[in-house]
């Protein structure tokens, strides 16, 4: 089935939203060690769509993801989520959000042993309240508004505007137009948006940094011994602690409790029932190994 010309033009301005966050995303990667993945060829992974399964198995299309020890052959630890919106009208920007934040969120609580960043770019007209419901659920958005998209086309004297009304031979024409560029122009064009939201991405990596490079600062370790006791009145629960014997020698382990906590404030939680899974999960924060060899590599 051949796409609309206002469906094409709507793919043009999604499309050209990727590509101008991409680069300041790919620079972030390689200053801090990390691995961007995105649409593309990737050999560890069957698809061109980067698609991460939540903890029920149900499978999730991502925009881009950051990682921590990835690399093309193997899948490493999200370090972020970011996804990339285009709405031209408010109507579909409440729906949206409830779309991106269902998509985010169970993987968000599938590894929320290291509490990844959640971000979104938004581009075009979205209400206050769809903003509201994402940076209510800890998603850290940066808004393009719908005027600085013209302004960016109006660069290569493309008028990028559209309504509802708006007939097929216009939006035929703005696609015709946008083909007919070079890609150093439409590159132009992508610089010249995220130039016009400064202010927005600057807020938004520097967010991004803070997770990346945060560093734990304390861990605490709290084992849980004994046996619950449980009573159907306050009176029976005060005669328990009043004849508890607190010098008591300790009772079977009943769980782990292990924070740790980061310099910029973050803090994550976990329990475990064992001591083998409260082991591999300090285990999974420990720097990386160095290999003798890699070792005379450096100091040679």
């Amino acid at each position: 089935m051949a796409v609309s010309p206002a469906h094409r033009w709507g793919q043009i301005i999604g499309n050209l939203l990727e590509d101008a966050v991409a680069p300041l995303l790919e620079q972030f990667a390689q200053q801090h060690g990390l691995y961007l993945d995105r649409k593309g060829p990737r050999p560890v992974r069957k698809t061109l769509d980067v698609i991460w399964a939540d903890a029920r198995g149900n499978k999730h299309k991502l925009d881009y993801v950051i990682e921590r020890d990835g690399s093309a052959t193997s899948i490493g630890v999200p370090v972020a989520f970011i996804e990339i919106a285009w709405r031209r009208y408010t109507k579909h920007s409440k729906n949206k959000a409830q779309e991106i934040e269902a998509a985010i969120q169970p993987l968000l609580t599938k590894h929320q042993e290291v509490a990844p960043f959640f971000g979104v770019v938004l581009g075009g007209v979205f209400t206050s309240a769809a903003l509201e419901q994402l940076r209510t659920v800890g998603c850290v958005v940066a808004y393009f508004p719908y005027e600085t998209i013209l302004k960016a086309f109006a660069h290569a004297n493309i008028d990028a505007s559209s309504e509802e009304d708006t007939p097929d031979s216009e939006f035929t024409a703005k696609v015709r137009a946008w083909e007919a560029l070079k890609a150093d122009q439409r590159q132009d064009i992508a610089q010249s948006l995220v130039a016009v939201n400064d202010a927005q991405m600057r807020v938004f990596m520097e967010s991004l940094r803070l997770i990346a490079t945060r560093q734990i600062v304390e861990i605490q370790v709290l084992p849980l011994h004994g046996s619950m006791a449980e009573f159907s009145t306050v009176g029976d629960a005060l005669s328990f602690l009043g004849g508890y014997d607190t010098t008591a020698q300790a009772q079977p382990l009943v769980k782990y409790e292990i924070q740790l906590r980061y310099n910029n404030g973050n803090r994550i939680t976990a329990e475990f029932t064992d001591t083998l899974s409260a082991d591999q999960f300090l285990r999974g924060y420990l720097p990386p190994a160095i290999h003798p060899i890699q070792e005379e590599k450096e100091s040679s």
